[in-house]
């Protein structure tokens, strides 16, 4: 499955797409920071492109845990300059955001995709923009903001509830003018889950992906991947020695058909993606 609504090249795809994570932060968990110059981060999008990203996902505000928001004048200051600069070098782009006056401003400057990890409940203004837009939209699973999200990890069936509420999110989307063919969802790996929460997800990803919509999974460079790969002294690989892991995340998801991976790591996800095709056609050719 995979939604409607996207440029051509991409819509085209009959495999996994694979979103490069680009965020113009100071304090994202993996690479706030390397990327605040425009330039730089223009150039880091194309990189990224080169490598295999599908799509370039934009980001100017940081997610990781304990993170506080920014202002939205903030935010677009960051954002609009990186997605117009991108967008002029012909590499297709999505923006992550939790706010519509952010999404609106950057479709305009040419991103093709909403991915808000919010899913419509930080800004009660985002859906109604959304389907102004005509864009896909990424409805992520979402329980709190960075600051609090740790706090509201409890669940009576982890999978069963965030299908629940997914399914909410989904329903409040099309209600607002959304169509259902242009809705992503995404179960928020690492977003108010412990550990096991993330690994019961991924085990049960047909479950997620019964409920008639394309699915997006970001587990790049996260946590549960760090705790899983600890040391004999039970200290967590470092974030920039996680992309193995990741890649391997990636394959298995490729081959259970997810629609789209969110990754830092482009190069190795993108070879990820060619073997599970692969192996789920038993061929090398399409």
């Amino acid at each position: 499955m995979r939604p409607d609504g996207l440029p051509a090249p991409l819509a085209q795809l009959r495999r996994t797409v694979v979103m490069g994570v680009l965020n113009v932060t100071p304090d994202s968990f993996s690479d706030g920071g390397r990327y605040q110059d425009v330039s730089a981060a223009v150039a880091h999008g194309r990189d990224l492109h080169a490598q295999g990203a599908d799509i370039v996902d934009v980001g100017g505000e940081s997610t990781r845990p304990g993170a506080q928001r920014v202002p939205v004048g903030e935010e677009l200051d960051r954002v609009l300059p990186v997605v117009s600069g991108l967008v002029e070098a012909g590499v297709p782009v999505s923006v992550d955001t939790m706010r519509a006056e952010t999404a609106l401003a950057a479709v305009a400057a040419g991103a093709c995709l909403v991915n808000d990890v919010s899913g419509g409940l930080a800004d009660p203004d985002m859906h109604a923009a959304v389907a102004r837009l005509g864009v896909p939209y990424v409805a992520m699973h979402w329980r709190g903001h960075s600051d609090r999200m740790d706090d509201l990890a409890t669940y009576d069936d982890v999978v069963v509830d965030v299908i629940g509420e997914l399914r909410d999110r989904a329903e409040a989307a099309m209600a607002a003018g959304i169509p259902q063919r242009h809705i992503v969802l995404d179960p928020g790996l690492g977003f108010a889950k412990e550990a096991d929460h993330n690994w019961a997800l991924l085990k049960r990803l047909p479950n997620l992906a019964a409920q008639g919509f394309p699915l997006l999974i970001g587990a790049s460079r996260k946590r549960f991947l760090g705790s899983l790969l600890a040391d004999d002294d039970g200290v967590d690989r470092p974030v920039d020695e996680r992309d193995r892991a990741t890649d391997a995340v990636t394959a298995v998801a490729a081959a259970m058909g997810v629609w789209a991976v969110r990754v830092h790591d482009v190069a190795g996800s993108s070879d990820a993606v060619r073997v599970a095709e692969a192996w789920r056609r038993g061929s090398a050719h399409g």
